[in-house]
């Protein structure tokens, strides 16, 4: 082994078996996933049933209102595809309209950050086309947590009092939902969600007059995007509510948008790293950052890109700053002259200049490659940005009074013995992101935050159009076979954490649970995602086991070291199947107690 060895002793065991495995970032939506497989369900029916769950159970990481990506295989097609839950900015959803409201970004909270709900209609794709269950038995989970109450999360509790007199002062549908007696729940504490049940049942019964599961399926999915819900949306955002701007604005979303929006599927964007096939979504999602710093590590012997070293850490981080800073000036959903150079930016060609960039100490600069004919997008540059006079929710999940981001979002891994593999990651809609509709029992989510208020941007607001969002799940093939999904929450840090576990997996020779356990490590030298969209040049941040000679090396190559404490970065979980012998593995994250892996 060229990598240093991981700790004998595992946070709990990589799970071995034949029949099915799942992994997710809750454990009730992983034993909702065995369950869908133990009563002869497949991998897509438990992945659709978890995600439904996850709404009710992780509320402030993800929600109906929200979005998602998805990469999977069927066991009859072994080539990767996108699920596409990203929907697109309404058609209101204008820079000239946010400029006239007074904004120089789109607000982090509040319904001019909402794209269009994609995340149901996903999950109704993907059963529809994949699964062998009936919506009613696939929702019936979720409807009995959202109708009888669960346990709630700390961290559940820890956002709604963190929001608590944004919700008081100016959110009342939240704080009637989430505070109903003028406090915060206590974690263990059983939570109903009433009006989201009735919306799930409402679906289901949808289809009552249909003659087959598809049809009914489809009934729902109208009722969706075309009925009761996207009505309710539309009539709420009418009103002005407080945005992260600190500012009262209406919505634009409209049931149009609704309707004109129907989520699919998309071949996905591959490289070739030591053998192996990694599979993730198209330049309108960051995903591909991955892929461009698997081509620039390529070209780096084993030994020099050990993530457990202080040489491997800075050749890794650096060649992460070159990636993110051609997603920041390239990416985006844009046509003609803003779509993204897809096949310069993959080539080995490409990436061997990228890699010579690469000095013996650290870089503090954005750094986007130079291509022919192409002008880089650079976007704003900002350490800091005045949230004083704010007042509301900000950025991903996890978040401060003022506006500070350090991400999460949720996660749903399913393998099963038929050799069905999905990788999914659901967020957005998360409690704290917009006003509660009370007759949904959900709020919006903020999506459109990743979009720049800038024509010239390959990622700016465009009516139409998709953000460039950071939800990436990933899929692994080997010899053209699925062997590995995967994904973490962590907005901008989802990608970084998951290169490490690939790097240590495939290169390194670790178990799935010895991968996610090792220490993590990632960099901030870019502009954020979520507003407010600051950065911090040259910063690494590592969690403290990663050693004290490794933090004092790369402090003295330059790198602005942050420690983050001992277990607090990385969301990861995975499943894999070895197709030789058939038999399945899973690994979940052991950090803030809540992944869970299941399986026999």
């Amino acid at each position: 082994m060229t990598f240093v060895p991981p700790p004998a002793m595992t946070s709990r065991p990589t799970l071995q078996g034949t029949f099915g495995m799942a992994a997710t970032t809750h454990w009730t939506a992983s034993a909702t996933a065995q369950a869908v497989l133990e009563r002869g369900g497949n991998a897509f029916d438990a992945a659709v049933a978890a995600g439904f769950v996850l709404h009710v159970v992780e509320p402030h990481l993800n929600g109906p209102g929200g979005d998602l990506t998805g990469v999977f295989t069927t066991a009859a097609d072994p080539s990767p595809q996108v699920l596409v839950g990203q929907g697109p900015a309404p058609q209101g959803a204008t820079i000239e309209h946010y400029r006239a409201e007074g904004l120089d970004l789109v607000p982090g909270a509040g319904a001019l950050g909402a794209a269009v709900p994609a995340a149901v209609d996903a999950w109704f794709v993907l059963l529809r086309d994949h699964g062998t269950w009936e919506l009613a038995d696939v929702l019936e989970f979720a409807i009995g947590y959202a109708r009888d109450g669960h346990p709630v999360l700390a961290r559940v509790c820890a956002t709604i009092a963190g929001v608590s007199e944004l919700f008081a002062e100016h959110w009342p549908t939240s704080a009637e939902l989430w505070a109903p007696e003028g406090r915060a729940p206590e974690p263990g504490e059983l939570v109903r969600l009433p009006a989201y049940a009735r919306v799930l049942q409402r679906l289901v019964e949808a289809g009552a007059d249909a003659t087959d599961r598809v049809g009914r399926i489809e009934a729902a999915r109208s009722a969706w995007r075309e009925g009761f819900v996207a009505e309710a949306v539309e009539e709420f955002v009418r009103t002005p509510h407080r945005h992260a701007s600190g500012t009262d604005h209406a919505g634009v979303i409209t049931a149009a948008d609704f309707a004109g929006f129907s989520a699919g599927y998309e071949p996905a964007v591959t490289v070739e790293f030591r053998g192996h096939t990694i599979a993730k979504t198209g330049f309108w999602g960051q995903g591909p950052a991955l892929l461009q710093t698997l081509a620039i590590l390529e070209g780096f012997t084993d030994a020099e890109i050990d993530p457990s070293t202080a040489a491997g850490a800075h050749r890794i981080v650096e060649a992460l700053k070159l990636a993110l800073a051609d997603r920041d000036a390239y990416y985006g959903d844009g046509e003609g002259a803003l779509a993204p150079p897809a096949e310069t930016l993959l080539s080995a060609e490409y990436a061997a200049e990228r890699r010579a960039l690469i000095g013996e100490t650290a870089s503090a600069e954005l750094r986007p490659g130079v291509l022919p004919g192409r002008t880089a997008y650079q976007p704003p540059l900002r350490v800091t940005y005045d949230v004083s006079g704010a007042g509301a929710a900000a950025g991903e999940p996890t978040v401060s009074r003022a506006g500070e981001t350090k991400g999460d979002t949720c996660h749903v891994d399913v393998v099963d013995k038929w050799g069905n593999l999905v990788s999914v990651t659901p967020s957005g809609g998360w409690l704290q992101s917009s006003p509660t509709i009370p007759e949904l029992g959900f709020c919006l989510g903020t999506r459109l935050q990743m979009t720049w208020l800038d024509e010239d941007s390959p990622s700016g607001l465009r009516p139409g159009q998709r953000p460039r969002t950071t939800l990436t799940p990933t899929l692994v093939l080997r010899d053209g076979v699925p062997v590995t999904a995967l994904g973490s929450p962590g907005g901008d840090q989802q990608d970084q954490w998951q290169l490490l576990y690939l790097l240590r997996t495939i290169v390194g020779g670790y178990t799935p649970q010895q991968a996610i356990d090792a220490p993590a490590f990632h960099t901030t030298s870019m502009p954020g995602s979520f507003w407010p969209r600051t950065w911090t040049p040259g910063e690494i941040v590592v969690e403290d086991r990663i050693g004290e000679e490794v933090i004092a090396e790369l402090t003295r190559l330059g790198h602005l070291v942050t420690r983050a404490g001992d277990w607090a970065l990385g969301r990861l979980s995975s499943v894999s199947r070895d197709p030789a012998t058939g038999v399945l593995t899973a690994a979940a994250n052991p950090r803030g107690m809540q992944g869970y892996a299941v399986g026999r």
